[in-house]
């Protein structure tokens, strides 16, 4: 499913015009994106929580020349699935 499939689903399913449907989806991705940027966590009741995991520096091997490398230390998004979507999706 594309971010596409997404707005014609919620334009048919709220009976809201593509347009407007478009900006409340993108309102919500974009508020995702500013709570985790900022550090917080996401919780969506029964349907899961995002929050962001820290990776600390580590060395890595590059596969075509076998030489050492080290990978930086960076902050990943993660996503954790809830309850009620883990059942959903295992029906």
């Amino acid at each position: 499913m594309t971010k596409a499939n997404i707005i014609d689903y919620v334009a048919e399913n709220a009976g809201l015009k593509k347009k407007d449907a478009e900006a409340a989806v993108n309102s919500v991705f974009a508020a995702i994106t500013s709570a985790l940027a900022e550090g917080d966590k996401v919780q969506i009741a029964s349907f899961g929580t995002f929050k962001v995991n820290a990776r600390e520096e580590r060395t890595g091997v590059n596969p075509r020349t076998k030489e050492k490398i080290v990978i930086p230390a960076c902050k990943a998004p993660a996503f954790s699935a809830g309850k009620t979507l883990k059942d959903a999706v295992n029906k």
